[in-house]
């Protein structure tokens, strides 16, 4: 215990960076895997082909090799990125195939019938998805994302690959210094575990307050307390 509380500021701030990796490939992976799903959905095929791709190649492809790929292939190419960035491009490329598998199939829940009375009125493809479909597509997928999220969450730990001091590669270097493995990793654990387990509650918060009922809910009891009053 008292290696941790020596460490702990050297600590805090691999947390901090694994918050920062984190948010910022799955923040970007949202965006990019929404862009992907609109593209599989579309009726153009080079998009749907496109995107197909997309996800089969990055979706089998294991994170840590990609990881490698990127922060040691780039430099030969041409192109340098400092190591952060490099852990967040293949965090969200990772993270972005699946956000996009989890979009096109809210998407597909959403009856056809909907679709089909947004576009009787004028809308084209682009605002029938951003009017009608996604709003209602997202509800249904909270929980999926919220999936991908901890698993980026999770993930980050392999930057330590690439030397990103993050928790898992501070906990290495720590463990290397002082020869006390078991109380680091039990800390690296806990933290990952307390990290993972707020994702999920907010998670559940979220798909409670999106929930198709709770708006209405909301406002019975509104009304309700409107009557007693």
């Amino acid at each position: 215990m008292q290696v941790i509380l020596d460490n702990l500021p050297l600590l805090l701030r691999g947390v901090g960076m694994t918050l920062a990796l984190t948010l910022c490939g799955y923040g970007l992976a949202l965006l990019l895997g929404t862009a992907l799903a609109v593209c599989r959905v579309s009726p153009i095929p080079p998009l749907r082909g496109f995107a197909t791709v997309y996800v089969e190649i990055f979706r089998n492809i294991p994170l840590l090799s990609l990881l490698i790929l990127i922060a040691f292939g780039l430099p030969d190419a041409g192109l340098l990125l400092p190591y952060f960035w490099c852990g967040v491009a293949g965090l969200t490329l990772s993270s972005a195939a699946f956000v996009c598998e989890n979009v096109r199939s809210g998407i597909n829940t959403v009856p056809v019938g909907h679709a089909e009375a947004a576009r009787s009125i004028g809308l084209g493809f682009f605002g029938v998805l951003r009017f009608v479909v996604l709003p209602q597509a997202f509800r249904t997928m909270v929980q999926p994302l919220v999936n991908v999220f901890i698993g980026t969450l999770l993930g980050s730990s392999l930057c330590a690959a690439i030397s990103i001091s993050e928790t898992t590669q501070l906990t290495q270097r720590l463990t290397g210094e002082t020869a006390e493995a078991i109380p680091l990793f039990l800390f690296a654990g806990a933290v990952y575990l307390v990290l993972s387990l707020g994702i999920a509650y907010g998670g559940r918060r979220i798909e409670r307050a999106v929930a198709p009922g709770a708006r209405r809910l909301r406002t019975t009891d509104r009304l309700r307390g409107a009557a007693q009053a």
